[in-house]
């Protein structure tokens, strides 16, 4: 793994552009957690997929149609919800918004 990351201060990290089209930046990470801010358009879709880590997320700006498992909610600022390991899950932002998500253990496709 990368040397972990234990300290962020706004602006310390880049914006890279995700395959569908948003945007990510890895804040922290040790190998048994990362903290990752995800910003997206309104409209802007994160294509259902699944994953074997743990995934919480917080949103911290916006509103979002999130799914998981099938079942689907809508997510407000200030909101949250969790993906066990494996589940099918994606979100679609119903106005622009920013995602705050950890992941156990850390995603190593997310580091350069």
């Amino acid at each position: 793994m990368p040397e972990a990351r234990i300290f962020s201060q706004a602006g310390d990290t880049a914006w890279t552009t995700t395959a569908d089209g948003n945007r990510r930046r890895v804040l922290l990470h040790t190998n048994e957690l990362m903290l990752v801010e995800f910003g997206f358009d309104k409209g802007g879709v994160g294509v259902l997929h699944s994953h074997p880590h743990v995934q919480a997320s917080y949103v911290a700006e916006g509103r979002f149609e999130v799914t998981i498992d099938g079942r689907t909610e809508i997510i407000g600022t200030g909101g949250s919800f969790i993906v066990p390991s494996g589940l099918v899950h994606g979100v679609k932002a119903l106005e622009a918004g920013r995602l705050v998500d950890s992941f156990a253990p850390y995603r190593a496709d997310f580091l350069p």
